[in-house]
């Protein structure tokens, strides 16, 4: 079943994402998507209208088939994700996304890269990479500190959560709290963050891409992520919810 839809009327694109119930994005959606866009760049579109079935936007990659892959077949899979990603962002007409419900991981990636982003009222954004050790791995964390701000990107990328006003008289417990979760999460992944921010900060959107496998891929080697990833693969595929855990920064 196709994961990739593309309809055309009065010179408007209009691509659907329909991979149910989740909208997660895997290979063959990333083929699909590849084709698609190439279709709409030679063909006579004027804008892009993108857009997902079901109560979910999407809740990023599809990880099961990760733990058993090899360093080099995951580098290969994001930059070909990547590289699809970055013509979405490159089309030569106005792109808008319509999200509604959960826009995670690699569809928030996918999202941030377009000219306009319309946020229905269920709509969350937010970066869950971290709560398997690793970051964000199409450069969604620099392109939101684009688009919103460096201390925005970090405070996402250091809590996969959105972070609401602090009252004054609350603000040292609350500040000394977050410092406390912060400093026991994946501590790797936190400083590769960190790097990254850098680098986008002082050589832009396009040194980052160029340095971001590098940072990123020695994260998959880490016990962090390898006891993270394969846990929370085991409680996908037994249809139980994600366990939170204790990070050793190692």
């Amino acid at each position: 079943m196709s994961h990739i839809r593309l309809t055309i009327v009065d010179e408007l694109a209009t691509l659907t994402i329909a991979n149910p119930p989740q909208n997660r994005i895997d290979m063959q959606m990333v083929d699909e998507l590849a084709a698609t866009l190439e279709e709409i760049a030679r063909g006579r579109a004027r804008a892009l209208l993108v857009h997902a079935e079901g109560p979910d936007f999407s809740f990023g990659g599809d990880i099961v088939a990760w733990p058993n892959m090899t360093s080099r077949e995951l580098r290969t899979l994001f930059e070909s994700y990547m590289a699809t990603f970055n013509r979405f962002e490159r089309l030569p007409i106005p792109t808008v996304v319509a999200v509604q419900g959960l826009c995670f991981g690699g569809g928030l990636e996918l999202a941030v890269r377009a000219d306009v982003i319309f946020a229905g009222e269920t709509a969350r954004f937010g970066h869950p990479e971290q709560s398997i050790g690793i970051v964000k791995l199409l450069g969604g964390v620099y392109r939101v500190a684009e688009r919103a701000g460096r201390s925005r990107a970090i405070e996402w990328a250091l809590t996969s959560e959105q972070v609401p006003a602090v009252a004054d008289a609350d603000l040292l417990a609350e500040a000394t709290a977050f410092a406390g979760k912060v400093g026991k999460g994946p501590t790797l992944a936190h400083a590769a963050h960190k790097a990254l921010l850098r680098i986008w900060t002082t050589g832009g959107v396009a040194a980052a891409d160029e340095a971001l496998s590098d940072i990123a891929m020695p994260l998959f080697e880490t016990a962090d992520v390898k006891l993270a990833l394969q846990t929370s693969v085991e409680a996908f595929l037994a249809a139980k919810p994600r366990p939170a855990f204790s990070f050793k920064g190692q």
